[in-house]
């Protein structure tokens, strides 16, 4: 059983891997530019993030949840597109209930109800800090940052630093060694070796968390679990929502499935579906570790956020 379990955590997270590079590709990128034109532009239109973070969320996987939670810990978006992104994914569940001709109707209401919510809440949330006197500023090095972060040539970090700060100032840059400049053209330049080294820590994280949440599931039982929901309208879109932050996307395919096979209503599932974002949230704890209660606010939004929507769906969809 130990051994299915590795494999289908392993299965799991290949299947996020092609998105993952992709988009660690275009931060990489984005971090080698040196006038940083393109940070300063998301600065300047940041107004746009929350419905950028729903649009992108509503693509299958949770790989953008998964970049946009470590984009947020270097501060490149706003809390509320971070919101915005983590209600709009649906993980697993759109492909699975597109499988279905039955269910291609109640997929497509599914994803316009995450939609706008996600929208909403994610301005909605930004407002609320702003109200609060909590400036939320998008760093115009943050794509540098990214990218410097987890560099292990740390020589070669730092002169890259100095010398953006030099320039920035109208200084003449300082002269490097051979040596120094080696190993910045080695670290700074290769952006494909740059995105996949991020796209394999970030696997690391996600094949453990995986492997975890599949012995809980297999050593529990899925019939089990099941008997945790109640037909009671307004009491299981709060327990969806709790299934639904699970950080896999098991969570997803348990909630579509049980709704698919008539155990609990469309609004429970949208509840979940709302609350989760697959692997987005483990890794917003994994990477945002100094703002520790910010992501247990994020968390709890998410999760009454997805209840709420869950009770109003039950009530008029």
């Amino acid at each position: 059983m130990i051994w299915d379990i590795i494999i289908d955590a392993f299965l799991d997270t290949i299947k996020i891997l092609p998105i993952l590079y992709l988009v660690y590709l275009l931060v990489s990128y984005l971090g080698h530019n040196n006038n940083n034109r393109y940070a300063k532009l998301m600065n300047k239109t940041k107004k746009y993030g929350p419905l950028i973070g729903g649009i992108t969320g509503c693509i299958p996987q949770c790989g953008f949840s998964v970049v946009m939670a470590d984009l947020y810990s270097k501060k490149a978006i706003t809390a509320g597109t971070l919101i915005a992104v983590m209600l709009a994914t649906s993980d697993e569940a759109i492909p699975i209930m597109i499988s279905n001709p039955d269910f291609i109707v109640p997929m497509l209401i599914m994803i316009a109800i995450k939609l706008v919510v996600a929208v909403f809440f994610g301005y909605l949330f930004d407002i609320i800090l702003k109200l609060f006197n909590k400036p939320q500023k998008i760093e115009v090095d943050a794509f540098s940052k990214i990218h410097n972060h987890d560099c292990q040539l740390t020589s070669c970090s730092h002169a890259h630093v100095i010398h953006c700060h030099n320039e920035e100032q109208g200084e003449k840059c300082e002269h490097h060694d051979k040596e120094t400049k080696h190993e910045h053209h080695a670290c700074v330049d290769n952006i494909f070796l740059d995105a996949l080294v991020h796209t394999l820590q970030i696997t690391a994280f996600l094949f453990v968390a995986t492997f975890i949440i599949g012995l809980i599931v297999n050593y529990a039982g899925v019939e089990n679990l099941s008997k945790i929901f109640t037909t009671n309208k307004f009491i299981s879109p709060f327990i969806a929502s709790l299934v639904g932050l699970i950080p896999s996307c098991a969570s997803s395919v348990f909630l579509v499935e049980f709704y698919m096979a008539g155990g609990i209503t469309f609004g429970a599932m949208i509840a979940g579906l709302c609350a989760g974002s697959g692997i987005g949230i483990f890794i917003l704890f994994a990477k945002n570790r100094k703002h520790m209660l910010m992501n247990v606010i994020i968390v709890l939004s998410l999760f009454l956020i997805g209840s709420l929507v869950g009770i109003l769906c039950n009530l008029f969809v």
